[in-house]
């Protein structure tokens, strides 16, 4: 038995071009391999492949060639037992609504032959605090309602493998929370999740491994930690007594740059320089230092410096 919840390999989707258009290529062979029991990151600008590849593990789109396999059933050669190991949260708020938060619940355990002695509806409705809603018509709850009822209605084949595409979109600070500590318990219980988002500090706060799409290619993909290396750089801003017009001399030998008149902005590569040599020269500058802050390396450097790289001028879709 395989030790990854979902393997992806050379996975290319290509959308044929209408009207005389040009084919838009979406996923250009990408290769992946998510851990099981992990909480995996997949990231990318718009139009990068990420709902392409979310979409075709749902069986929603067909693929162009590849393979992909879910709690190691092949999507083509064994789509019944792939599908039935993966929840998927989609992007899109899609109900109907006339009917209830139970009533949803109940019909979509029954499309997936779940039992009526082995339906969770009430224990559902409680995890994602819905229950006193149950009854009520969907059109009624509001949009945090909504994504997080879309949480549950995944979840009632009791599925290995959870998706969530941006499933805190337009969602409050509070429900945000809420529904990520519901995530948080389930990858702790053994879930495998996978999460698009483009809240990069949710990312980095919650996922242990990250991949980035980009223009249909994985430009990366590792465990968060060691991603945050990538980037060996710190930003040091100190503020000094005096009004400055230019950078001092004694910083030339760093990039160094002069902001709001008495604050130096010193970049330093960590594995080089640190920032004691800095401050000796400052201070050998003849500076009074009054505040030091510094700003680290987060997953916002490393996205842009990773999806900002000139590419081929084919366009992708999402």
């Amino acid at each position: 038995m395989t030790s990854n919840a979902i393997e992806i390999k050379g996975l290319k989707k290509t959308y044929t071009g209408r009207g005389g258009a040009p084919d838009k290529v979406a996923l250009k062979g990408i290769d992946l391999e998510i851990p099981r029991g992990s909480m995996f990151g997949l990231l990318g600008p718009n139009g990068a492949g990420k709902s392409t590849t979310i979409n075709i593990l749902a069986g929603l789109v067909n693929k162009t060639a590849g393979s992909a396999k879910i709690w190691g059933f092949d999507i083509d050669s064994n789509p019944r037992n792939a599908r039935a190991n993966i929840g998927i949260v989609p992007q899109e708020l899609m109900f109907d609504a006339f009917f209830t938060p139970r009533e949803m619940l109940e019909m979509q355990a029954g499309m997936y032959g779940v039992p009526k002695s082995a339906r969770r509806t009430d224990e559902l409705l409680k995890a994602v605090h819905l229950y006193d809603q149950a009854d009520a018509y969907s059109r009624t709850l509001s949009g945090g309602m909504k994504r997080r009822l879309l949480v549950a209605k995944a979840l009632v084949h009791n599925p290995p493998v959870l998706v969530l595409d941006e499933p805190t979109a337009g969602v409050d600070i509070e429900l945000r929370q809420q529904l990520w500590d519901y995530v948080r318990d389930l990858n702790a219980r053994g879930t495998t999740i996978v999460l698009t988002t483009h809240y990069l500090e949710e990312a980095e706060e919650l996922c242990d491994t990250i991949a980035i799409i980009n223009h249909g290619d994985v430009v990366c993909s590792e465990p968060t930690e060691q991603l945050l290396k990538r980037i060996d750089e710190k930003e040091i801003i100190i503020q000094v007594s005096e009004t400055l017009e230019t950078v001092p001399n004694e910083l030339a030998g760093f990039k160094s740059a002069l902001k709001a008149g008495n604050h130096l902005s010193v970049q330093i590569n960590q594995t080089d320089a640190n920032v004691g040599m800095v401050l000796a020269a400052v201070q050998k500058a003849g500076l009074t230092i009054k505040d030091i802050s510094t700003n680290e390396t987060d997953l916002e450097d490393i996205f842009l410096q990773l999806t900002s790289e000139p590419t081929r001028t084919e366009d992708t879709a999402a």
